[in-house]
């Protein structure tokens, strides 16, 4: 009587027929998920430049594998074959079915959720408290050809990494393009700059900036507002230390750009 009742309760089982139309759907969703990622852009948000080449080859293979697959299973169908499985099986920790419908699923919520940028607040928890010496890499020897007011966030970081006596910089002029945070820690008349690093994808990528000091409160300005500051840089005691410190002197909002990452 029990096991009548479990049998006439239980889900309805998925067909075996279907398992491969399961892989079709799923390479077929993940193949157009790249391709989506790197026509809208997305894929700045994502993964370094250099490696895109990587996505845009594997998304397109993934969607010439999809039609050869459905090609074979439509195939087979013609011949109404008593078993549509493919001749090869392949070993999954998964029952059948399982594993294709993950990916499937995992597809199909990053069709339909954007990838965002990383905010000020993921600057904060990632720990901003040594900010202008901070960077993975620890170069020898840096030297910027540029003008110091043509310097990216990145090449000053860099520059201060292989000399960092702030004063050595002190009425050097500066043009900075980055994302506002208002660390807890300083007065409400200075935020800092800031921009994320990418050395591979958005799971390596660590915040650098710089700090600024304001002519007013900084309330005028939100946390994660893109600004383009203009100015000249001075030395300040910040966090009971000497720090490199830009003075500003023009303050411009600017939109979010298309690739809001530095390498």
């Amino acid at each position: 009587m029990t096991s009548n009742f479990a049998k006439k309760n239980s889900p309805p089982k998925i067909p075996s027929f279907l398992f491969p139309w399961l892989d079709v759907l799923a390479l077929g969703s993940w193949g157009i998920l790249m391709i989506k990622y790197w026509l809208t852009s997305k894929l700045y948000l994502l993964i370094h430049p250099d490696f895109f080449w990587l996505v845009i080859s594997g998304g397109f293979g993934l969607l010439i594998l999809c039609f050869f697959k459905a090609v074979e299973l439509l195939s087979q169908l013609r011949k109404k074959t008593d078993n549509i499985a493919p001749n090869v099986q392949h070993l999954s920790v998964f029952p059948p079915g399982i594993g294709s419908s993950l990916l499937l699923i995992t597809a199909l919520l990053g069709l339909a959720i954007e990838p965002q940028v990383f905010s000020s607040q993921t600057a904060l928890d990632r720990g901003i408290t040594d900010f202008v010496s901070l960077t993975r890499s620890q170069p020898q020897s840096f030297r910027s050809n540029s003008r110091p007011e043509d310097r990216s966030i990145i090449d000053w970081v860099r520059t201060l990494n292989v000399y960092p006596e702030p004063d050595a910089y002190t009425g050097q002029k500066v043009k900075v393009q980055g994302f506002v945070i208002h660390p807890p820690n300083y007065s409400e008349e200075y935020i800092i700059i800031s921009r994320f690093i990418l050395t591979c994808c958005a799971a390596d990528a660590y915040p650098v900036g710089l700090p600024v000091k304001l002519s007013q409160n900084r309330s005028a300005y939100p946390p994660d507002t893109w600004l383009e500051i203009e100015g000249q840089m001075i030395t300040t005691d910040l966090g009971n230390k000497r720090q490199l410190t830009i003075e500003a002197q023009t303050i411009t909002n600017i939109p979010k750009p298309k690739n809001p990452y530095d390498y």
